[in-house]
C-alpha cells in the first residue's frame, strides 16, 4: 500500500477526469490520499472530496503565495474547519522568497498564525519552504515547533534541499517528504539526503498536478506516479520497493493520526 502525503486534486486542474484520476490511483495501490488546502476555497474543495471518498483527506490552509489575504475572519473559518474529522493538517503554510506574491512580513504573520491554530488544534504542521531554509528554522525556534513536531507532527514538504537542511529539519523533529524531485536526473543534492535520512522519518508526495517524476516529465502529474517516487527511493536505498512501501506508509500513519480514525 501507497500514501500520497500530498496532492490537489481538488483543484481544477482535474475537474475532466477526477474520478480517473482517483481510479489509477487506486490501481496503482495507491491506498490514501491527502489532498492539500492552499487557501480557502481550494480547503473547501479538499474537505468536500474528503467526504466523498473515504480513503481521501484533508488539510487546510494558506499557501505563503497568498499569505497577504490572511485576516481574523479567515483565521476563525480556518480554525472551524480544522475540527471536520476529514481534516488531518494544517497548511500548506510557510515561506516562499523565489516568488515573493506576499511580502516576507506577511508570509512571516500567516506562518505564525497557523503555527499556532495547529498546536491548538494538535494538527500536523505541512511546511512549504522555498529559498527560505533559514528564515524557516529561524521561525521554528521562535514559535518552539520542535516540540509540537516530536509529539503531533510536522512534515516540510516536497523537499528541495541538500543533506544538511535534511538534518536541520530532522533535529527540529520533522519528517521529510520526497516528490518528483528527487527522481530529477540534475537533483543530486535532494538524492543525496534521501539516501542519508532516517528510514522512519521519510515520507512520499507527488504535489499533482505539479513536479511529475521522470519518466512522465511534460505531463500532468497525478497520484498513481507516487509509486515512480518509492521506486527511485529504493534504488538509491538499495531496498525492495515492497520494504520501501510498507515503511513509508506506516511513517504517513504516524504523522497524520487521523488517517487511520
Amino acid at each position: 500500500m501507497l500514501i500520497d502525503t500530498h496532492c490537489h486534486i481538488a483543484d481544477p486542474a482535474f475537474d475532466a477526469d477526477r474520478d480517473a484520476v482517483i481510479a489509477r490511483a487506486l490501481a496503482s495501490d495507491v491506498q490514501k490520499m491527502i489532498v492539500i488546502g492552499t487557501d480557502l476555497e481550494s480547503s473547501q474543495r479538499a474537505i468536500a472530496l474528503a467526504e466523498k471518498y473515504p480513503f481521501i483527506f484533508a488539510t487546510v490552509g494558506l499557501h505563503p503565495h497568498d499569505a497577504k489575504a490572511l485576516n481574523d475572519s479567515l483565521l476563525e473559518t480556518f480554525d472551524q474547519m480544522a475540527d471536520h474529522p476529514k481534516v488531518v493538517g494544517l497548511g500548506e503554510m510557510g515561506f516562499d522568497l523565489y516568488y515573493n506574491h506576499s511580502t516576507r512580513e506577511e508570509q512571516r504573520q500567516a506562518f505564525i498564525e497557523q503555527i499556532r491554530l495547529a498546536k491548538k488544534k494538535q494538527l500536523p504542521l505541512v511546511i512549504h519552504t522555498r529559498d527560505a531554509w533559514q528564515e524557516t528554522f529561524d521561525l521554528f525556534k521562535e514559535e518552539q515547533v520542535q516540540e509540537h513536531a516530536e509529539t503531533v507532527g510536522a512534515v516540510l514538504h516536497c523537499f528541495t534541499g541538500n543533506q544538511e537542511t535534511a538534518n536541520l529539519g530532522l533535529q527540529f523533529g520533522c519528517y521529510i517528504s520526497f516528490s518528483g524531485i528527487m527522481t530529477f536526473k540534475k537533483a543530486s543534492e535532494v538524492q543525496e539526503a534521501a539516501t542519508t535520512v532516517d528510514l522512519d522519518k521519510i515520507v512520499v508526495e507527488t504535489d499533482a498536478p505539479y513536479l511529475a517524476p521522470q519518466g512522465f516529465r511534460g505531463k500532468r502529474n497525478e497520484p498513481a506516479y507516487v509509486s515512480a517516487i518509492v521506486q527511485k527511493l529504493s534504488e538509491l536505498r538499495g531496498m525492495a520497493v515492497s520494504d520501501l512501501a510498507t515503511m513509508t506508509t506506516k511513517n504517513a500513519e504516524r504523522l497524520f493520526q487521523g488517517l487511520s480514525k
